[in-house]
């Protein structure tokens, strides 16, 4: 049996159902496929579910662009449809002369960005903010904040089924082949082949397995991922900050930073450990370096109250020791295959930018 669809989604984690979602409400029919069991199982649930502000992205790329857009359309997507968020603000704390030299230069890469209401604060100034935190100077970014991700993909996915379509879980994609209408979708164990005109690979860090099984895909467009995981660890007991606290940024990632929950609870993480492999086994051994890099800015850290949380796991286009890279968000215009886009390296921060990239892939396939 063949099935034929308008718009076949492959992902549905985050951006896979809010590429969905603005491609249901431009008047598109929409099937979301879901390897996995769940929504949102990999990526998407499993960060610090952080609304960031559009701070150390390179001016005009496409991280910078669509986090700044996506915050905005995000803050007015939980108000208007009540996902639960707050926008608590975020300290970036610098300790010694290098670390607050490194602050006026990031204030200055915001303001490229169109981030403009980050604002510099002494050591008095930040400890008035936050008692605990011990730091030299500090930049506060007032629009920063946390969102509940699984509130928000719930949404998501109620918005594409109030439209007719679909979100199918257990639908691993086997194989694409291209054909003069479009694509046939090959699902693993499955006999039905789904008919598309119109296809998105948004399958996160699996992306590059998808791209690969898409007969006709010019090899040069094909993306390498790179996995870095990242350990949580929760800090029992009341949160003793009302901001999210970050650390200057470090190679890889924003550092060991210090981030509550929608329930008012603390967790630090992630560090940055590249890996070959999907694993998401906790490395317990790796306390001593976080409780080594959380007193650098809280120094009456009790490790005691440190407990293993979770791990996650972030696809990058880049590897250990080599400049970070952009989202790609490849059209017909890169590869040659109309109805086709692929997404790859879409790591953080896109669960800020998710409405952003949904708006985006639409309007880039009705070009």
């Amino acid at each position: 049996m063949t099935d034929q669809l308008d718009c076949v989604v492959i992902g549905g984690g985050v951006v896979g159902l809010a590429i969905g979602r603005s491609l249901a409400l431009g008047g598109r029919e929409v099937i979301v496929l879901e390897a996995e069991p769940e929504i949102g199982m990999h990526t998407s649930s499993r960060n610090s579910e952080v609304v960031h502000a559009g701070i150390y992205y390179p001016q005009s790329s496409l991280k910078a662009q669509l986090c700044v857009a996506g915050k905005l359309k995000l803050y007015d997507y939980c108000e208007a449809h009540h996902v639960p968020f707050q926008r608590l603000g975020k300290l970036i704390v610098a300790n010694g002369e290098n670390e607050v030299q490194r602050l006026d230069a990031i204030k200055a890469q915001a303001a490229r960005n169109g981030v403009t209401d980050l604002r510099l604060l002494s050591r008095e100034e930040a400890r008035e903010l936050e008692p605990q935190v011990m730091c030299d100077a500090a930049l506060l970014s007032p629009s920063t904040g946390i969102v509940d991700s699984h509130a928000l993909m719930l949404s998501l996915q109620g918005e594409i089924e109030e439209q007719g379509g679909a979100v199918l879980t257990h639908s691993r994609v086997r194989d694409v082949n291209v054909t003069a209408d479009g694509f046939d979708v090959c699902l693993d164990g499955v006999d039905d082949i789904f008919c598309c005109r119109t296809l998105i690979n948004s399958a996160g860090f699996f992306a590059s397995d998808v791209a690969r099984c898409i007969t006709g895909l010019p090899a040069e467009h094909l993306a390498d991922t790179r996995f870095a995981i990242g350990h949580y660890f929760a800090y029992q007991g009341k949160s003793p900050f009302n901001h999210l606290v970050y650390p200057v940024p470090v190679d890889g990632g924003l550092g060991i930073h210090a981030t509550n929950d929608m329930g008012g609870s603390l967790r630090f993480g992630p560090d940055v450990e590249w890996i070959d492999t999907l694993d998401y086994d906790f490395d317990d051994s790796r306390k001593a370096r976080f409780v080594e890099a959380i007193r650098h800015y809280f120094p009456e850290l009790e490790e005691s109250r440190l407990s293993p949380a979770y791990t996650g796991i972030r696809p990058k286009l880049y590897g250990p020791g080599e400049p970070a890279k952009d989202f790609v968000i490849q059209g017909d215009e890169v590869h040659g295959l109309p109805g086709l886009v692929n997404l790859f390296g879409i790591e953080s921060p896109g669960l800020t930018a998710c409405l952003a990239i949904g708006d985006h892939v639409a309007a880039l396939l009705a070009r």
